[in-house]
């Protein structure tokens, strides 16, 4: 009957470590899944879309310059600001009535989670009319609602 103890009680301890991981993969396709949904709604130029993946009320939006675009600007204009800061529903708004078809591709995502916070990390090209307007990286903070993962807050570098 020893024999057998040890077994089960590997057993147990193992069930919640597969629970944990299946867990933490669906978080992650989740997210994903917002990921490619925010693609998405900027080629469909939908800010609506774009809105119901950021938390209502609250959250940052912060966009800064690389060392080099950073002194270009200033040599243009003294007055230039390395950090800009913003609101998700601003850039909707420039999604929804742009001009010209408006793209933002994504590179070598990665998410990390604890299945209540995550952090989403990538380089990015940001394209108007088929042209690189800018690049950079990327991260966004999210958490887990009611209403599924949402974008609280979102920075990222403008390396033209």
């Amino acid at each position: 009957m020893r024999p057998v103890l040890p077994l089960i009680l590997a057993a147990c301890l193992a069930a919640p470590a597969h629970a944990a991981t299946t867990n933490a993969d669906a978080d992650v396709a989740a997210i994903r899944q917002v990921v490619q949904q925010f693609q998405t709604a900027i080629v469909a130029r939908d800010g609506k879309a774009l809105g119901v993946l950021f938390v209502p009320q609250g959250g940052a939006w912060l966009s800064t310059l690389d060392e080099r675009t950073y002194a270009a600007a200033k040599a243009r204009n003294p007055a230039a600001r390395r950090m800009m800061p913003s609101t998700w529903q601003k850039f909707a708004d420039f999604v929804q009535h742009a001009a010209k078809p408006v793209e933002e591709r994504f590179h070598d995502v990665r998410i990390d989670t604890n299945g209540t916070v995550a952090s989403v990390w990538f380089d990015f090209d940001f394209l108007v009319d088929g042209k690189v307007t800018n690049q950079g990286s990327e991260t966004w903070q999210l958490v887990r609602t009611d209403d599924g993962w949402k974008i609280n807050a979102m920075l990222y570098s403008i390396d033209r």
